[in-house]
């Protein structure tokens, strides 16, 4: 995850079993030149081939004419050329987005706490959350804030590094309620996770951080702490990232993953002496730092949760030192084997990805390595960060995009075959057209979304580098690099996604920003999707989806009972159209330390009318409407029976 040389004091252990890198990021500069000199030697060897070719068969038709009579040919039947078909050329859309940051009223500036030591977690926060806090019905936003280290001299500052909470007047425009809703609570903060974890029918909160963890659970009227009665706070001693509220044991109630990234500690950090250049200090790399299991907290219906993270089979450990093998950053919920059960897949930092397949009891058996998502097509770790999992061909060929390191590329892993309850995952980023635009950046936040609402599922990519100075060493790179907006154009084509251009996206969304977090929503009752960038050590950017086409969609809300979680996370959502069924997950986990809206949105494109909607709740039950109105929002609770719901 990092630029530096290797240093040779390293103590931290690696697992002997995974083809690590221990050397530098190469500069693409470098692999450019390498690439060419490839290419050259290539056309060199081809020409000499030819040649060679030309003299061989020149002496054999020689030899051939010396020692046979020419035959005569009588019959000339022409040959059919066989005809390749025109792939079709995309129509590339405006999709443009405006920044409304300030006239929306969100003034938050992150807090990374640096002051020239260069501690790791400083280059690593921070998260965002669109959430419905108040029930209004409209989409409310939570900023995720780190703080000043204890150790810091400097002198305080008026007003300490705190969370942000705003409330959506239902237009777009927020107030700032940190205070009043009992969120102005200092930590180092990383992530969230939102989830209503104690089935009152209001979302909770809660936030992972260096140290200790919080929960706060929602009474209506503010956030409270219930940390220490719920027993989820972690150990003072780790460093917790992406975390996410999903039903690992089938039971109704929502359970608690939280990924931990490396082993770290301020003496350990500053004993290893990074640099870029051999004199200045810089980030660490993580290949340096010993790895930290994840935990798993199993929700017990009583507002406390049981640590189960020894038994339920998520701790990966090196075969030879023992030592826990992960280094996670993020985390995605799905049934990938169609087996009923919640399954995961962690991205982890230079080492492999995980793959759980959920037993639907709370444990799980990792197959990443089995399943093809563990390393990239030449067998190496990468630098994960964010990730996301969709349905972006509309059909049931599942989609894992994981956002990794300068000069690795963004992966798509598509799920190919289903063998004994065992996915099977190729990654397709290079010939479905993700990997030349996504190899230079380095990417946090990653997510599928409909940005042009014409019924395919485009990539997201926030990107930013970790060193303010990294283009002193190598030039290509930058630390503040522009976002991303993969636009899906259908597997008809030649390049399955194209990146768009400040003209098709608008100069205010590739404007260059150290960006991390990401996520969506609909924040002004439009119907399309908007989105929101953290940049870590500044101020956020919020862009509003300003998009024109004129195409159609179609808005979910639900709201599980019985023994369905009350923000139905994990519930699947299906339209039947005349082109087909289309899918999606309600699951507010997704990129990097983030969560996006509970609704889910189905782009239409110029379809006007949908056959049916078919809710599949994740109790095995299902309800449905006939020929739901389009363009418009529709809120289903969940029942017993598959009989009509309140569908608008």
């Amino acid at each position: 995850m990092s630029d530096q040389p290797p240093q040779p004091d390293i103590t931290a252990p690696q697992d002997p079993e995974l083809p690590i890198d221990e050397s530098p990021d190469y500069d693409p500069d470098t692999v450019e030149q390498d690439d060419t000199v490839i290419a050259a030697a290539l056309k060199r060897s081809l020409a000499v081939f030819t040649l060679a070719a030309v003299v061989i068969g020149g002496a054999f038709v020689a030899f051939g004419y010396l020692e046979t009579e020419p035959e005569v040919v009588t019959d000339r039947t022409p040959l059919e050329v066989p005809q390749v078909p025109e792939r079709p050329q995309a129509e590339i859309p405006t999709v443009m987005f405006t920044d409304i940051t300030d006239e929306a009223g969100i003034d938050f500036v992150h807090e990374n706490g640096a002051y020239g030591d260069k501690l790791l977690p400083e280059t690593m926060g921070g998260g965002c959350a669109f959430l419905d806090f108040d029930g209004d019905g409209d989409q409310d936003l939570l900023l995720v804030n780190s703080r000043r280290w204890d150790w810091d001299t400097r002198p305080e500052p008026a007003q300490p590094a705190r969370p942000a909470l705003y409330a959506n007047n239902g237009k777009g425009q927020f107030t700032d309620v940190t205070v009043q809703r009992g969120l102005d609570v200092s930590l180092y903060g990383m992530g969230a996770a939102v989830g209503d974890f104690d089935n009152d029918g209001r979302p909770d909160l809660f936030i992972s951080a260096v140290g200790h963890n919080r929960l706060f659970r929602n009474t209506g009227e503010r956030f409270e702490d219930v940390t220490k009665t719920a027993g989820v706070a972690g150990k003072e001693t780790a460093w917790s990232s992406s975390c996410g509220f999903f039903d690992a044991d089938a039971d109704g109630d929502l359970d608690l993953f939280v990924c931990n990234y490396v082993g770290w500690s301020k003496e350990f950090d500053l004993a290893q002496n990074f640099t870029l250049d051999g004199k200045l200090r810089a980030y660490g790399q993580p290949q340096k730092f010993p790895g930290s299991a994840p935990y798993l907290y199993l929700n017990n219906g009583d507002g406390t949760f049981a640590d189960a993270t020894a038994r339920a089979g998520i701790e990966v450990r090196n075969a030879s030192t023992n030592i826990p093998l992960a280094k996670s950053l993020g985390v995605a919920f799905a049934d990938l084997n169609s087996d009923g059960h919640v399954d995961l897949v962690v991205a982890n930092d230079t080492v492999r990805n995980f793959l759980f397949l959920g037993n639907g009891d709370g444990t799980f058996k990792e197959e990443g390595r089995s399943s093809g998502i563990a390393f990239d097509t030449n067998g190496n770790a990468r630098g994960a960060m964010g990730i996301d999992i969709g349905r972006f061909r509309n059909s049931d060929e599942l989609g894992i995009a994981i956002g990794n390191f300068a000069n690795e590329t963004t992966a798509l892993y598509v799920r190919r075959t289903l063998a004994e309850q065992l996915p099977v995952f190729q990654d397709e980023a290079i010939s479905n057209g993700i990997a030349p635009p996504t190899r230079p950046e380095l990417t946090f936040g990653v997510f599928f979304f409909d940005s042009d609402l014409d019924g395919r599922l485009d990539i997201f990519a926030a990107n930013g580098h970790l060193e303010a100075d990294i283009n002193l060493v190598q030039p290509s790179q930058h630390y503040k690099q522009p976002p991303q907006l993969l636009w899906n154009c259908g597997p008809e084509h030649d390049n399955e996604f194209v990146a768009l251009d400040p003209s098709q996206c608008g100069p205010d969304f590739t404007e260059r920003m150290v960006g991390r977090g990401a996520s969506f929503a609909d924040i002004d009752g439009d119907g399309d999707l908007d989105l929101l960038i953290t940049s870590v050590g500044g101020r956020p950017r919020l862009l509003r989806n300003d998009q024109k086409l004129g195409h159609h969609w179609l808005r979910v809300r639900l709201t599980g009972a019985h023994r369905v979680n009350s923000t139905a996370i994990g519930t699947w959502v299906d339209i039947h159209t005349a082109d087909g069924v289309r899918s999606q997950q309600v699951m507010p986990t997704r990129s990097y330390l983030s969560q996006a809206e509970l609704p889910v949105t189905f782009g239409l494109g110029r379809i006007n009318q949908v056959e049916k909607l078919v809710v599949r709740w994740p109790d095995g039950t299902t309800q449905e409407i006939d020929d739901p109105k389009i363009d418009s929002l529709h809120e289903i609770t969940h029942v017993d029976t598959t009989t009509d719901s309140k569908g608008q």
